[in-house]
């Protein structure tokens, strides 16, 4: 039936031109590049998984994750997204096949063929390690071999970045990898770091090796049961002529503990170079299958001797990616991983192969075993010697010193000692700056059996702000907000000539600042306006003193007229409050206007002497004109007495006898 994506453009740029591969998670295209004319690799998404989250985050996941990576081992990433319909990403097109095709055909490899794959794998395994990615599904599957033997790592799918304490966990309790391939702490712990990616290619150089991965079972439970609890078999178990080196370097990289295994990638490939030095192996060209029948033929050559037993569907020769913990349909092949107990390692049937006898033994045949024999019991004596120190001693791992080190730097300093560092307590310090190891349990210096060492990080100060959008705000407002920081609270009310009454108008420290847990904060709370001083307005005009009272926010009342003999009439000649007085802003003002002088009532001086009579009217304020008739006492006075005069009214009065 064609395929009816075939002939597809998606944003108007990749052209899809042929289907190469289907799986249950994707298919994967070969296209043309409209816009640079070239022919790239396309994957879409499966029809139902692209309305799964959890798939449409591991195409994105991948696209960035291989984007972040510039290396001619890893197959480049160069676009994604998502059109008609379809969640697609743009990768290189390598054209050739996967170690998994290369491994069916021949069965398992020579030493050198399986070094030279096995060396630029790891080689972008380290591009990927040292860029903080774990890979976290390295199968035969993810090994590219191009037709010009060039090796490149593909699907960055389930790629974690390094977060925290260095290593990567599943989402949600769900486990997604192929079991095959899985590091025990991956399927116990469903935690993942570059020592896991070491395992995964641990396995295949074993797989490379034999022919088949070390452990096979009817259901992905069986397999995962004997990665947890078993450690993988020498690989000259099934291929007798390999060198005990190549049996040494499969086992460091595949030891149950990540701590004794290679830190990453890149000291893995250095052991590589260092055991083919060793063993004196010379380079090879990676077998890429091809024959004179043309590109895509595999030359069955080597092929293992039980590569002929039965298949069962959960067999890992022919591995997916497995879902353990989720039974969601369309994820895999779906088993709970409860504790497991003990048990025999088996392959497919549960049973080891058997040992095939062989006849006619030759001599030199025999002689070499004689001396393997030896070997392996000076290797028993070594052994059981090793095993005594590290019941002793040797097992006690010393914490080196993190205090004042950076996370980075210590979690590196810990995977450096073989210990697992847990990350991070989260502490606040006035003295430790932020992202600084403020303490270790156990600490520094301390011999521990375990391998967990707590590390505890400094967040630097603990600072609390004010925010600075309260000021302005009612006073019950604010310190309902304040009362939510752990620092005291201190009330101040004062004036301020824009804030209204019961408003805030500011803090000490300023808002915004940062504080301290329990450090005080005073509210500055409006009393309104200052008062306002009452100016001395006598002698204006009742306008102009108006205006300049209202300039100053006051209200104005005229009162009752008065009279002043300092001011001219109609003139404003006194104010309420009075001048120099502070009043409250708003408040009203009382002027008074001039009518005149002040009036005086006349006294009466009848019958007083001169100068008693002058002096009692110029006390009321009048002056006194004297006119003299043969004595000295007042006989009679003008304007009379009790009469209301003007002050300063003359008053004439007449002296006689």
């Amino acid at each position: 039936m064609t395929d009816p994506v075939v002939g597809l453009v998606l944003e108007g740029r990749y052209r899809l031109d042929e289907r190469l591969a289907r799986g249950g998670m994707s298919t994967v295209y070969a296209a043309t590049d409209l816009r640079l004319h070239r022919t790239v690799a396309v994957k879409v998404m499966a029809e139902h998984l692209k309305h799964d989250p959890t798939f449409v985050d591991r195409f994105t996941r991948e696209a960035r994750a291989a984007a972040m990576l510039s290396h001619p081992n890893v197959v480049s990433v160069s676009d994604q997204g998502s059109d008609q319909g379809l969640v697609y990403l743009v990768m290189e097109l390598v054209r050739g096949r996967t170690l998994r095709d290369l491994l069916q055909a021949r069965g398992r490899l020579t030493v050198a063929e399986a070094f030279a794959v096995l060396e630029p794998t790891l080689s972008g395994l380290t591009a990927a390690h040292r860029a903080g990615i774990v890979h976290r599904d390295i199968k035969p599957e993810n090994v590219l071999i191009g037709l010009d033997g060039v090796v490149k790592v593909a699907d960055f799918g389930l790629a974690r970045a390094v977060v925290g304490s260095g290593q990567t966990s599943a989402t949600g309790g769900v486990l997604i990898g192929t079991v095959a391939y899985l590091s025990p702490e991956q399927l116990e712990r469903g935690r993942a770091d570059a020592r896991s990616d070491v395992y995964a290619a641990g396995i295949v150089l074993y797989e490379m090796l034999t022919g088949h991965p070390p452990y096979g079972g009817d259901t992905p439970l069986a397999v995962a049961y004997q990665h947890v609890h078993h450690d993988v078999p020498p690989p000259s178990d099934e291929n007798p002529g390999l060198p005990w080196q190549v049996d040494d370097l499969v086992e460091r990289a595949t030891r149950r503990d990540p701590g004794v295994r290679p830190l990453d990638a890149g000291a893995f490939l250095a052991e590589l170079g260092d055991l083919r030095r060793d063993l004196g192996i010379a380079r090879v060209p990676v077998p890429t299958g091809r024959s004179s029948a043309g590109p895509d033929t595999l030359r069955p050559t080597n092929r293992a001797h039980h590569s002929t037993r039965p298949r069962h569907p959960s067999d890992p020769l022919n591995p997916g990616t497995e879902v353990l913990g989720d039974t969601r349909a369309g994820m895999g092949r779906t088993s709970m991983l409860p504790g497991m107990g003990g048990g025999p390692t088996t392959h497919v049937d549960g049973r080891r192969p058997p040992v095939r006898p062989r006849p006619g033994v030759p001599d030199h045949v025999r002689r070499r075993r004689t001396r393997l024999a030896w070997a392996i019991l000076a290797l028993l004596v070594v052994t059981i010697a090793a095993v005594g120190w590290w019941l002793g001693s040797g097992r006690w791992t010393h914490v080196p010193s993190l205090a004042g080190k950076t996370q980075t730097t210590a979690i590196g300093l810990l995977q450096e000692a073989g210990l697992d560092p847990v990350c991070c307590i989260k502490q606040f310090s006035e003295s430790v700056p932020e992202g600084v190891i403020i303490s270790a349990k156990p600490a520094g210096g301390d011999q521990i059996r375990g391998s967990k060492v707590n590390l505890v990080v400094s967040q630097g100060p603990e600072r609390f702000v004010v925010d600075t959008g309260l000021v302005g705000q009612p006073k019950a407002a604010v310190l309902t907000a304040l009362g939510k920081l752990p620092v005291q609270v201190a009330v101040q009310d004062t004036y301020d000539n824009k804030v209204p009454a019961g408003s805030v108008t500011g803090f000490t420290p300023a808002a915004g600042t940062a504080l301290k847990r329990d450090q005080t904060v005073t509210v500055l709370v409006s009393k309104g306006h200052e008062p306002v001083g009452v100016p001395d307005l006598r002698g204006q005009s009742p306008d102009a003193a108006t205006k300049n009272l209202q300039e100053l926010g006051f209200k104005v009342a005229r009162g009752p007229d008065g009279r002043s003999a300092d001011v001219p009439v109609g003139a404003v000649m006194a104010v309420a409050p009075g001048a120099g007085n502070a009043a409250p802003y708003g408040s009203t003002v009382t002027i008074t206007v001039c009518m005149g002088v002040p009036q005086v009532k006349v006294p009466d001086v009848a019958g007083k002497s001169s100068a008693d009579a002058t002096k009692i009217l110029t006390d009321a304020g009048l002056k006194v004109k004297a006119q003299k008739f043969f004595g000295d006492r007042v006989f009679r006075q003008t304007p009379a007495a009790d009469q209301v005069v003007d002050q300063g009214t003359e008053v004439t009065i007449l002296l006689t006898f």
